[in-house]
């Protein structure tokens, strides 16, 4: 009888490279379910890639070995000095009871931004190596080369993103190395942000790029910040027309909205009132005790679109 033997990291590359199953085809496996939380298959998943890609840091915790009988020194990698900077860098990344990285059991807590944090420093740091024996005869022991380029991060990136994607996990390794969630059916394009892009106002335009950037943040925390962000953004932009006091910018922006339409210009300049009452009323620019605190995180994704439409309509017509 033949017996054949696949290794697991091979086996989990193969699972998620294997596209269109059959009762995918034909309609029988039921909806993928959509979502932010990471269970402890998808963290053993994404944990076990990362772990892959570890002599890929040597260039960072480079381990200087001596072997003894061929008298010669050759470069590894240094797993302990890895573990004790992450132990620094992500202090809330799971460990288990002997302090090791792992995936926690099934009723264990655990912070799975840090693991996110933990695939994002990976992203940011492997490079290229090469690993060869001293001897092809012999091979006493292995070297690492390390090379200045990361063609390997491409590798990475498909793998990490296969893992999202199979899982229903709406996060996206992007090709800046940062992970950010996925908002489906959201109004923010990426025509959007290149308006933004192209705002001639610095602080205006600083203002949207943190918002955004914080919007896509996988962390729930940066909710808040993200809407505060935009706010201000709207006011700001209240006093794009340097030249002219905020409430005669204010109404020229309108007005170009408006195109000379009176209905129109009454519309804007309501959603304009209302949206600054919002942003005095709620939590969210102000923090003194009488403001109505955002009881429900799910509520600021409401916020920041709401704000966002206004603002990503009048940028069109800024001069």
């Amino acid at each position: 009888m033949l017996c054949v033997v696949i290794e697991v990291p091979y086996l989990v590359a193969l699972i998620f490279r294997t596209k269109g199953l059959c009762t995918s085809r034909h309609g029988i496996r039921a909806p993928l379910e959509k979502t932010y939380s990471i269970n402890r298959d998808m963290y053993s998943l994404l944990l076990d890639c990362c772990k892959r890609y570890q002599k890929n840091l040597t260039h960072i915790f480079t381990l200087n070995c001596h072997h003894d009988f061929t008298d010669s020194d050759y470069v590894a990698f240094d797993e302990k000095g890895f573990v004790t900077r992450i132990k620094i860098r992500i202090p809330s990344l799971f460990r288990d009871e002997y302090d090791r990285i792992c995936a926690p059991a099934y009723d264990d807590e655990n912070d799975q931004y840090a693991l996110l944090d933990l695939i994002e420093f990976f992203a940011q740091n492997i490079k290229d190596i090469s690993e060869r024996w001293n001897n092809e005869r012999y091979r006493n022991y292995q070297t690492i080369d390390c090379h200045n380029s990361s063609d390997v991060f491409e590798n990475f990136q498909e793998t990490i993103n296969e893992i999202f994607t199979e899982s229903g996990l709406l996060y996206e390794l992007t090709d800046e190395k940062i992970i950010e969630r996925i908002v489906e059916n959201s109004p923010l394009t990426t025509e959007i942000e290149n308006n933004f892009a192209a705002v001639h106002e610095v602080g205006t335009r600083e203002l949207l790029k943190d918002a955004v950037a914080l919007y896509k943040t996988p962390n729930p925390t940066a909710r808040q910040d993200s809407v505060e962000k935009i706010w201000d953004a709207l006011e700001r932009l209240k006093t794009y027309y340097t030249t002219l006091d905020k409430k005669h910018s204010s109404e020229k922006i309108v007005n170009d909205m408006a195109n000379g339409n009176d209905d129109f210009a009454d519309l804007f300049n309501n959603e304009f009132k209302v949206l600054t009452d919002i942003g005095n009323k709620y939590r969210i620019r102000h923090h003194e005790t009488d403001r109505i605190d955002i009881t429900d995180v799910r509520y600021y994704d409401y916020f920041f679109n709401r704000c966002l439409s206004l603002i990503a309509l009048a940028i069109q017509y800024l001069m």
